[in-house]
């Protein structure tokens, strides 16, 4: 791997935590009015869980771009994930639109699996590495379609 490499990927994981934490206000009026799930997890977990899942879409990324042909289609489809991972806090907290959040997750999770199948063609352990961040952003699509559904 390259480090300069790991250097961008980082820096754009980086990014899209700080855009789509910006969004988001769990100790708010609106977000603590919401019928939630039982099985959601507590808040104190989402900080630790999306900090690993970051620091894995970085190193598997990074893994993977350092050996992708020149002229791949792999940077926009990282590109777009990361749109798609910051932009459902945008819609979810600051649009405060349930349902549209949970096809936010559906495509984020869509985009996920065709990152870690993309990852794996070119580093078969590096696409292993984002199995965890498919499965994280699918759990995503399911609890924010509940929300949705318990606050019609």
């Amino acid at each position: 791997m390259r480090w300069r490499v790991l250097g961008g990927t980082g820096a754009a994981v980086v990014a899209t935590a700080v855009v789509g934490a910006a969004a988001v206000e769990a100790d708010g009026s609106w977000f603590r009015g919401l019928r939630k799930p039982r099985w959601q997890p507590p808040p104190a977990v989402f900080g630790p869980v999306w900090t690993a899942l970051y620091a894995d879409i970085a190193v598997a990324s990074a893994a993977a771009l350092s050996r992708v042909p020149r002229g791949s289609r792999y940077v926009p489809a990282l590109a777009a994930n990361l749109v798609l991972n910051a932009g459902w806090t945008w819609v979810f907290w600051g649009a405060r639109r349930p349902w549209s959040a949970a096809a936010e997750a559906g495509a984020l999770t869509a985009s996920s699996v065709d990152l870690l199948a993309r990852t794996a063609r070119v580093d078969s352990r590096a696409g292993a590495a984002l199995a965890p961040y498919v499965a994280w952003c699918a759990f995503a699509t399911a609890l924010s379609a509940e929300i949705a559904r318990r606050n019609p």
